[in-house]
């Protein structure tokens, strides 16, 4: 299996700034392309594909499935998007380099803590430093136990 790294972000501020990032590429902004961004715009966390497809904002209109999964993959090639797992549910969607945040999540009560992603260069220093990886943790989140729940051990 090759590991290819992720595309670098490509921060956009709004819908029609994605759109001529769109249109600088040659493609085009799709009704359904733009309402998954329009509600990904929306979103004040990661989200899944499901409620992109459910109109997330509760202004817009139903999107197929199919065409958000579409849609999430060619934004995430082109890096407006990228993804993140939490744990055994569904892939979570946001916009790339916009408020980067990577996730610390209990493994006991599944508490997610967003931090901004500067917050663990110190850690990625100390496993740079110790084993020569350059550690990125924007698609799985940092996995132990919150507070709480290692005060019960």
């Amino acid at each position: 299996m090759t590991f290819s790294p992720r595309t670098p972000p490509l921060p956009v501020s709004d819908v029609a700034a994605a759109a001529a990032a769109l249109r600088r590429r040659g493609s085009r902004l799709s009704q359904p392309r733009r309402q998954v961004l329009e509600a990904l715009f929306a979103a004040r966390e990661p989200v899944c594909a499901e409620d992109l497809a459910g109109g997330l904002d509760g202004r817009t209109t139903a999107v197929e499935l199919t065409s958000v999964y579409r849609a999430l993959e060619y934004f995430e090639d082109l890096g407006i998007v990228r993804h993140v797992h939490f744990g055994h549910g569904p892939g979570l969607y946001a916009l790339a380099g916009v408020n980067e945040r990577e996730y610390l999540v209990c493994e006991r009560c599944a508490q997610v803590l967003a931090v901004d992603a500067s917050q663990l260069d110190p850690v990625r220093e100390q496993i740079q430093a110790s084993f020569g990886y350059h550690a990125s943790f924007s698609h799985f989140p940092i996995v132990g136990l919150c507070a709480s729940c290692a005060e019960q051990d």
